[in-house]
């Protein structure tokens, strides 16, 4: 089963790529739950939040449940990879947040790690993709590093495809995209600043 994959690979090397996690039936019905309002993203949290089209130029719409069948059956999966988490490596993930992220021809996210100075409660990393068809030329690319800046991954945003990485260690960047480009983001959080640590062989 892939969820045992996953919890190997998070314990082993800390992310984990997951194929077909959705049927391309599924990804379809989740595709027509995609907003038409949308908000320029930003960076920071609280206070400090701001939009620095520099630093990232995609839209995000938050996911809620109201969305549709297919956004609250994703939810709920998303709650079983959650649970599932936490049963084998005792994580203490409290509660998942996510967004429709949207790129346009052009747009992009330089490379940066996904929780915050002084509130290191994300702890668990998902990005989901709707792309059917995408081909190298489209961009939109997903580069992982380790915190030594090294080169670990380079993966294509297809359709069905679950990334998961622990939100602390991996940055990452989102390489310039040709065409439209839809994922899903997400974030395992802890309840409160502090969590416990998986302590991985690096």
């Amino acid at each position: 089963m892939n969820s045992d994959k996953l919890i190997d690979a998070l314990f082993t090397q800390g992310w984990f790529v997951w194929d077909n996690f959705l049927t391309s039936h599924e990804v379809c019905e989740l595709k027509a739950c995609i907003p038409t309002d949308w908000s320029q993203a930003g960076i920071g949290r609280n206070d400090e939040y701001m939009t620095k089209k520099a630093i990232r130029s995609d839209k995000i719409q938050w996911l809620q449940s109201d969305m549709g069948p297919p956004v609250s059956d994703f939810l709920q999966r998303m709650n079983d990879v959650r649970l599932e988490v936490n049963r084998h490596l005792f994580l203490g993930l409290f509660e998942y947040e996510a967004h429709f992220a949207k790129y346009e021809q052009g747009d992009f996210y330089q490379k940066h790690v996904d929780c915050f100075r002084g509130q290191e409660n994300r702890k668990l990393t998902t990005v989901f993709y709707l792309n059917e068809d995408w081909q190298p030329e489209h961009g939109g690319r997903l580069k992982m590093y380790d915190l030594d800046d090294n080169e670990l991954a380079t993966l294509d945003p297809k359709a069905g495809r679950l990334v998961v990485f622990l939100s602390e260690l991996f940055p990452h960047e989102v390489l310039p995209v040709t065409q439209q480009r839809f994922s899903i983001a997400g974030w395992f959080r802890t309840n409160g600043v502090s969590g416990n640590q998986l302590d991985i062989a690096r």
